[in-house]
């Protein structure tokens, strides 16, 4: 798929889950969190395609200070991610993120260890809603369809289809 095709798949995908945007030019101009993830396509192919290590992390701390978001170029991102609002997200360098997951803004995806060479961050699967402030982490799995409710913190897997809210 070529990279105008996927830049108004994201645009669509996010137009659908986000009412108060009236068009692909407005959501194209004004979304931080399409941006981020734009920007992270962008780190990750510096990253792992060109092994230039540094200047990944230097572009994604780059679009960190643009859009508020930090996303580490080696974390893997499905399609049709968005975040909403986005500003505070923060997704660790080992995360899996499936396709057509919504993330408000505050979400952090984070590591239980400081133990280098491992598995740290939470595999995300598909259709996932995370909400705002909700803190996922260690090497664990949220199960495709599952609902994170705002500033719910989860330590534990989550399975599929499930919503889990408060300390999990």
């Amino acid at each position: 798929m070529s990279i105008i095709k996927r830049v108004i798949e994201d645009i669509d995908s996010a137009i659908e889950r986000d009412p108060a945007t009236n068009g692909r030019l407005e959501m194209f101009l004004t979304a931080p969190g399409l941006h981020a993830v734009w920007m992270h396509r962008v780190a990750s192919f510096i990253f792992h395609k060109l092994r230039w290590r540094i200047v990944a992390r230097m572009f994604a701390q780059w679009a960190r200070l643009i859009t508020g978001i930090e996303i580490h170029p080696a974390a893997t991102i499905g399609r049709r991610l968005f975040i909403d609002h986005g500003m505070g997200v923060v997704i660790g360098a080992t995360a899996i993120v499936g396709d057509d997951v919504l993330m408000y803004h505050g979400v952090t995806l984070g590591g239980k260890t400081l133990e280098r060479g491992v598995k740290r961050h939470p595999t995300i699967g598909n259709n996932v809603v995370l909400g705002a402030h909700s803190i996922i982490l260690g090497d664990i799995k949220v199960g495709d369809g599952a609902r994170i409710g705002a500033q719910a913190i989860v330590t534990k897997n989550v399975k599929a289809g499930a919503t889990v809210v408060g300390k999990f």
